[in-house]
């Protein structure tokens, strides 16, 4: 299909790493504890073995917690989380802070979650934690064309991923190629617009008319459209409905025409500030 459009659309992806990842999961941002735990038991109930969370989403205990108690073996789950600047100074505490609150043996990704000082030592940081069999990938979030370039020649290890704010309205259509032109895996988070701004997205007229030709929800075309972009997709949700449903994306595919007219909805209106 044109446009770098694919109508395949796997459920899991090998990283540069050689790790398998699957492509569609749960980010957990903003979640409480017990919202986290049972939201992380939904996803395992509905097939979903892909967790995102963050030192800044202060709830790693919460993850660790659900992925623990889910029911799912631990090797069957891919949970990613991510160093914020402000623990680039000692990076390897942050390292070692994340993988006790956690409590799951190993993290499967672990991400810079954006630019900032010391952000190369801190990388260098999780490069000697993947050798010491406490990570097993690496990768960036909140990088885009001109940080990748000044950062990439400075670490020995490429990134396996690149996590980045993508939705129908701002889309990365120069970043993303870049990005897997590189083989690098991208992943877009806020893939449903994002707090404050899902329900704009969500009751966009194009988007509608798409969904209600296919049979779908509004939620499933745009993230069917990420998948078709190879774009790996973590929306959030507390609904265990609406987990269940954001997985539920196989059942069909959007033409090359559909792909083109949601790519005409790009305001590259970002979200958040990074």
């Amino acid at each position: 299909m044109g446009s770098g459009a694919s109508a395949e659309t796997p459920k899991t992806v090998v990283l540069n790493s050689g790790y398998e990842m699957p492509t569609q999961g749960l980010g957990t941002y903003a979640l409480d504890y017990a919202t986290c735990t049972s939201s992380i038991h939904a996803l395992a109930a509905a097939g979903g073995r892909l967790i995102d969370t963050a030192y800044m989403y202060h709830n790693e205990d919460a993850v660790g917690e659900g992925v623990r108690t889910c029911g799912v073996p631990r090797e069957e789950l891919f949970v990613t989380t991510k160093l914020y600047p402000s623990q680039f100074t000692n990076p390897e505490s942050a390292i070692e802070e994340a993988l006790a609150k956690l409590d799951i043996g190993y993290v499967d990704l672990m991400l810079l979650h954006h630019p900032g000082e010391g952000d190369v030592e801190a990388y260098r940081a999780m490069e000697r934690a993947v050798a010491a069999g406490k990570v097993r990938s690496l990768g960036l979030s909140n990088w885009y064309i001109d940080e990748l370039e000044s950062f990439l020649p400075q670490v020995d290890t490429i990134p396996a991923l690149v996590q980045n704010e993508i939705h129908p309205y701002y889309q990365e259509q120069d970043v993303v190629p870049y990005i897997q032109s590189l083989g690098i895996v991208v992943e877009g988070w806020y893939p449903l617009g994002g707090r404050g701004h899902n329900d704009e997205l969500l009751a966009d007229p194009e988007l509608t008319v798409i969904a209600q030709a296919r049979g779908v929800s509004v939620p499933q075309v745009i993230l069917r459209w990420n998948r078709q972009r190879g774009i790996v997709v973590i929306p959030g949700s507390s609904n265990p409905a609406h987990i269940a449903e954001d997985l539920d994306i196989h059942g069909f595919s959007l033409t090359e025409e559909e792909m083109a007219r949601i790519s005409a909805l790009d305001r590259a209106e970002k979200h958040d500030w990074y």
